[in-house]
């Protein structure tokens, strides 16, 4: 896992006048975002957050050595990253979304049919993405009836008939 990088949020703007921001979290629980240490820009800046709460679903934070609404100001659009070997482990069954990246992607035949590029939300709930044998990308929402099985040991995700489909479907006139 060394050299990946997981994203734990975006910086969206400036909160008050003393340097505080406002940050969308993507961690399970958004406070969570300030425990794993100084976070990372992708310019190699580090950043602690000190002073972390919430404000509705937005974490509000100031960061060590900003101090005026001007600099904070310029960290809009900031994402905040840290070393994918800095999480804590998961449980059996429990993986981290950055650890299915470039697993291979099967149907339940056993037949390769792509690798998984990412995740998409887009409002309506997760969605793998995935490179197709063919070159095109297509979309298959991340629930159980869908993706009936991740093991990351074997390397493999396996689609149900229906997330099968789903991807067929998907990837019909799309464009490698």
């Amino acid at each position: 896992m060394a050299d990946k990088q997981i994203l734990l949020g975006r910086i969206i703007g400036p909160h008050g006048l003393k340097g505080e921001v406002k940050i969308k979290s993507f961690t399970t629980d958004p406070l969570d975002i300030a425990s794993y240490g100084p976070v990372a820009a992708d310019d190699g800046r580090l950043f602690r957050l000190t002073n972390v709460r919430l404000q509705g679903d937005l974490v509000i934070a100031g960061i060590k050595g900003v101090a005026d609404r001007t600099l904070a100001e310029t960290l809009k659009g900031v994402e905040l990253k840290v070393d994918r070997d800095d999480l804590p482990e998961t449980d059996d069954g429990e993986y981290y979304e950055a650890d299915l990246i470039g697993l291979a992607v099967f149907d339940e035949g056993g037949d390769k049919v792509g690798e998984a590029l990412g995740f998409q939300n887009f409002g309506a709930g997760e969605l793998l993405e995935i490179k197709r044998t063919t070159g095109a990308r297509a979309f298959v929402p991340f629930a159980g009836s869908m993706v009936p099985k991740v093991d990351i040991e074997a390397g493999k995700i396996v689609l149900s008939e229906t997330g099968l489909a789903v991807l067929t479907a998907d990837d019909q006139g799309a464009a490698p």
